[in-house]
């Protein structure tokens, strides 16, 4: 696995730029982004080129569009990690604490840029730039969220599904083939008050959510 790791920093890098709102800022890393990727060798960078090169040849406002269409206008392709096993219920809150304790017990202070702890961009940014094992363990705990998005996308939205096909990739043992297997990655459910994990009242199946804001991040090493 330490073979792997500089690639998969690497490509951990570039799939939380190129699953980022591409405003001016996301713009503007793409060409060294790409140059990064040309570096790579093997498959996976190929298919982060695929989805960097459509983004640097469209207008901005197309970007943009596309990506508000995609992400903000449609819950199956939730960006949350804890979304699709939680839902809006009330056991989120502390699934997101977990998030942040993580974060807090990395010794880096990560400025989450207004959005939640389990943005996957700012997942995959920590594991790329902060810890690698705990940013990985994170995606192995939440591999059934990666892959229903994956699934999703790959119906849906032509453009970014190449990035989660990419970051699937990289964790271990062969990605499902459909829903149902990948909703059995999760396991046997936790018993808790309410509806459980993968409940289908709960998983992000409903459309027209409000599109939000989108700001820059960054992490930084200090105190608390």
């Amino acid at each position: 696995m330490r073979g792997t790791e500089p690639r998969n920093r690497v490509l951990y890098a570039a799939a939380a730029v190129l699953l980022d709102y591409p405003d001016v800022r996301v713009r503007g890393l793409l060409p060294t982004l790409r140059a990064a990727l040309a570096e790579q060798a093997g498959p996976l960078p190929r298919l982060l080129e695929a989805t960097a090169a459509q983004i640097a040849d469209d207008d901005e406002p197309v970007a943009c569009r596309r990506y508000v269409d995609t992400f903000d206008l449609s819950r199956r392709h939730a960006l949350h990690l804890s979304y699709w096993t939680d839902g809006d219920t009330r056991r989120r809150g502390e699934t997101l604490g977990r998030f942040k304790q993580r974060y807090r017990d990395s010794g880096w202070l990560v400025d989450l840029g207004g959005e939640l702890p389990d943005f996957l961009p700012l997942v995959l940014e920590f594991t790329a730039r902060v810890d690698y094992t705990v940013g990985r363990s994170l995606l192995a705990e939440y591999r059934a969220s990666l892959e229903l998005l994956r699934i999703e996308l790959a119906a849906d939205a032509p453009v970014y599904a190449p990035v989660l096909e990419a970051v699937c990739s990289t964790l271990p043992g062969p990605s499902p083939t459909s829903r149902a297997e990948a909703m059995a990655l999760a396991g046997p459910p936790v018993e808790q008050v309410g509806l459980e994990p993968f409940d289908p009242r709960l998983l992000p199946l409903a459309e027209a959510t409000p599109p939000q804001n989108r700001s820059g991040r960054t992490v930084t090493q200090g105190a608390h």
